[in-house]
């Protein structure tokens, strides 16, 4: 038998009315994610931080080992908490998840682990926020999801022989991993530099670089590139200014250089990379190599197909100002070059979170006004009842 119209209806809205509502949804538990909490948190917001691993700081846990910051301690906390330790030496990627799992434990932040989000739509005003098992109602949302997403790995990899060992760098955690003998790194940013320069204590290594960046000095005239990026105001100047679009143009390798890897780390510089077959790389100045392993540290790209809501522009990548967007209550945080360089960098996240609490502050602030005056512009703009004399 067919259910009516009206019952329909009614469990619609049986539905609707069972849904936990918030002041704030967050998704991302990372530094973003945590940044945001903060501030939330200080205003008395009632919210929620939701993330999809099973503990927070997932990005930094996908790291290798040994990986170092190269941003100073001093330059390296999040709002009202210090990062532990000498503040001129470079933490390491456990140090770094355990100051975010201690922040989040010492501001008491509600996080919801294994909550992933599959959607996020807006209906009547408010935004439903779907998980696997439920969905959540907020005024307002804040993707804090950041821009380490989805591993990035060029086509012609699948070209190559698959007994041959190859992963993103999101999959090297240690040299040992890797089977001895010919690793080619491909990918010329920190990342790839680093992981080249681990490797070459072990493996024959070999770099392939399809973009060159400017290499920068970790330390200047006996101070960290940081601490005259601060003090300069550089690494401050937005996006908008002349400075930052030249910027933003080019990343910047820092503290490594081509002719260090070559002089002191022995490693073999190669040009971008073209095809592949079997095990066999070619390169575009015509070259060849056969490798043993492959390590593509080539980026990510982001994945926001479950938002349903009209932020992306045709590229594909976020239509912004700072972090907020034209559809009202939407926010995003730790973007690169969200408003400066330092935006997806841990010590320089809360500027931005701190704006966007504001702008939610200000947003909550015209929306109860405008509930206040609904009653009364109502009663005065409906109509006088007409009187009726009793017992007529």
């Amino acid at each position: 038998m067919q259910k009516s119209e009206s019952s329909v209806k009614d469990a619609n809205i049986s539905a609707d009315s069972a849904r936990e509502r918030f002041d704030v949804v967050v998704i991302g538990a990372g530094q973003a994610g945590l940044a945001m909490g903060y501030f939330l948190a200080h205003q008395g917001r009632r919210f929620v931080i939701l993330d999809a691993a099973d503990s927070i700081a997932a990005a930094w846990r996908s790291r290798w080992d040994s990986l170092l910051l190269f941003t100073p301690r001093r330059y390296s906390a999040l709002a009202g908490l210090a990062f532990p330790g000498d503040s001129d030496g470079h933490p390491g990627r456990d140090e770094v998840i355990a100051y975010l799992e201690q922040y989040a434990a010492t501001f008491e932040l509600p996080i919801e682990l294994n909550s992933a989000v599959r959607s996020l739509a807006a209906k009547n005003g408010t935004f439903v926020v779907g998980l696997d098992d439920r969905q959540l109602e907020a005024d307002q949302v804040v993707v804090a999801t950041g821009p380490f997403q989805v591993p990035l790995v060029p086509a012609l990899a699948g070209q190559l022989a698959p007994e041959l060992f190859q992963t993103h760098s999101t999959g090297y955690m240690r040299p040992s991993d890797v089977p001895e003998g010919r690793v080619l790194v491909v990918g010329g940013g920190n990342t790839g530099y680093q992981i080249a320069k681990e490797l070459s204590a072990t493996h024959q290594v070999h770099l392939a670089v399809g973009s060159r960046q400017k290499p920068l000095p970790q330390r200047v005239l006996g101070r960290d590139l940081f601490w005259w990026l601060t003090k300069t105001g550089l690494i401050r100047k937005t996006v908008d200014s002349r400075i930052g679009r030249r910027l933003q143009q080019s990343d910047t390798l820092i503290g490594s250089s081509p002719r260090e890897l070559r002089r002191r780390y022995r490693i073999d510089m190669k040009p971008r990379v073209v095809g592949a077959t079997g095990r066999t790389i070619r390169f575009a100045d015509g070259s060849d190599l056969d490798v043993d392993a492959v390590i593509w540290s080539t980026g990510y790209r982001s994945d926001y197909s479950w938002i349903e809501q009209p932020v992306l522009g045709a590229d594909g990548r976020v239509q912004h100002r700072r972090g907020v967007t034209e559809v009202p209550g939407l926010y995003f945080l730790g973007l690169s070059w969200q408003h400066t360089r330092g935006s997806a960098l841990i010590g320089w996240v809360k500027d931005d979170a701190e704006f966007l609490a504001e702008q939610i502050a200000a947003l909550a602030e015209v929306r109860l006004s405008a509930e206040s005056d609904a009653p009364e512009a109502a009663a005065i703009s409906a109509p006088a009842a007409t009187p009726v004399t009793e017992g007529a």
